[in-house]
């Protein structure tokens, strides 16, 4: 049985667990529903999914020390939280109340993502402690699956009932998966990787250290060059002349941000020094967004290779997007030691609140007043500076 419990007690319950938080990335296909029901635009209603991202980064970075202390209340934590948020949102859509979507869509289901997010993270390290980067893998690909998983259910239960009808089913489901979650997480007895709380000027003192600095701040411009083009992704489609097959090229990238989240981090494993990985994801996306820049000025000579850019870029930013993620934690803890790194994880992921308001933002602002091949020129300046950081600052201290 030993030899079980680290899927039983650790990969088992991540995946319920992530499969259920990830449906968040689900909202481009609930949000046009929740405005007509409503009664109200589908931009004023557009800030639920900022909000909820916000939530998720500010409450990971303040629920460390409670994932710390104790895994399973922190699970059911998340549960309830989550499961309360989408059964609200509900509520809400039944009263015509955007404010009240805003609450429980964007605020209390957000608190939930940031403390599911973060609960298997280092239990599931613990006991695979020889392969931490596909530990996090497994876990934070379920976060991305989720999106591959739910969007057909959602998309058949538009069809046949109402949206806050949706919201019920779907809470009340995610809410027995995420309890048999939460009863079957456990951390392996290693007392040597219990952590110590972080009290305020641990806390202050750890955030302004160089390294960690660094770290998040790579990964906030990942996340904001992530989110710039995940929000755009339609529009570029249609620019290249692919609109027909929006729907294809949306599950192909999604796939891909799956396959990153799992094949960067495993990858990791076998690197002397992890931070090599985030090079490379940062590299050949700043490659893929020059490419597509380039490609910009040849549209009417050539809007094949135009569209075969555009598809390149979104499957390799999509790619590094998620692997960005899964190798973040195995990163951590190689840079600063297992006791406290699901407190020094939720620190990290503040990064996530901030991104998360502003990437959509920047995709749209310079999309509407530039065009498309600023975007990919600013999207390259980027995602250089952040391996220039990586090259020179973190793989430079390991």
């Amino acid at each position: 049985m030993k030899l079980n419990n680290k899927w039983l007690n650790g990969a088992i319950p991540a995946l319920l667990i992530h499969c259920s938080i990830g449906t968040v990335y689900c909202w481009s296909l609930l949000k046009d529903a929740i405005a007509t029901q409503i009664g109200c635009t589908v931009a004023s209603i557009e800030w639920a999914f900022s909000l909820a991202i916000f939530f998720l980064g500010m409450s990971a970075a303040f629920g460390g020390n409670l994932v710390e202390k104790n895994v399973k209340r922190s699970a059911f934590l998340s549960t309830f939280c989550f499961t309360a948020g989408m059964i609200g949102t509900g509520i809400a859509i039944n009263l015509g109340s955007p404010v009240a979507v805003l609450l429980c869509y964007g605020v209390i289901m957000g608190i939930g993502l940031g403390i599911g997010y973060l609960t298997p993270v280092k239990t599931l390290m613990m006991w695979f402690s020889e392969h931490k980067g596909l530990a996090t893998g497994i876990a934070i690909t379920g976060f991305g699956l989720a999106k591959v998983i739910a969007s057909p259910i959602i998309q058949f239960l538009l069809s046949v009932t109402t949206i806050s009808n949706l919201f019920f089913i779907l809470g009340a489901s995610y809410c027995i998966l995420m309890i048999i979650g939460a009863l079957l997480i456990k951390k392996p007895q290693l007392d040597e990787l219990k952590g110590a709380a972080f009290g305020l000027k641990d806390s202050i003192k750890f955030i302004l250290n160089k390294q960690f600095l660094a770290i998040w701040f790579v990964f906030f411009l990942n996340i904001t060059c992530g989110l710039a083009l995940i929000s755009q992704e339609k529009s570029l489609v249609n620019a290249c002349g692919l609109g027909a097959y929006v729907g294809i090229i949306a599950s192909l990238t999604a796939f891909f941000n799956s396959f990153g989240r799992f094949g960067y981090s495993t990858i990791s494993d076998t690197f002397k020094i992890r931070s090599r990985v985030y090079e490379i994801l940062f590299f050949t996306s700043a490659l893929a967004c020059v490419l597509s820049w380039f490609a910009g000025f040849s549209v009417g000579g050539s809007l094949t290779i135009y569209a075969a850019c555009i598809i390149l870029m979104l499957v390799v930013c999509n790619a590094g997007y998620g692997g960005g993620f899964s190798t973040l934690p195995s990163l951590l803890s190689d840079k600063f030691g297992m006791k406290n790194v699901s407190v020094i994880h939720g620190f990290a992921l503040s990064a996530w609140a901030w991104a998360g308001l502003a990437g959509n933002q920047m995709g749209n602002y310079v999309i509407a007043h530039f065009g498309n091949t600023w975007l990919f020129i600013i999207l390259a300046l980027l995602y250089a500076l952040s391996f220039l950081i990586t090259r020179f600052i973190i793989s430079k201290a390991e």
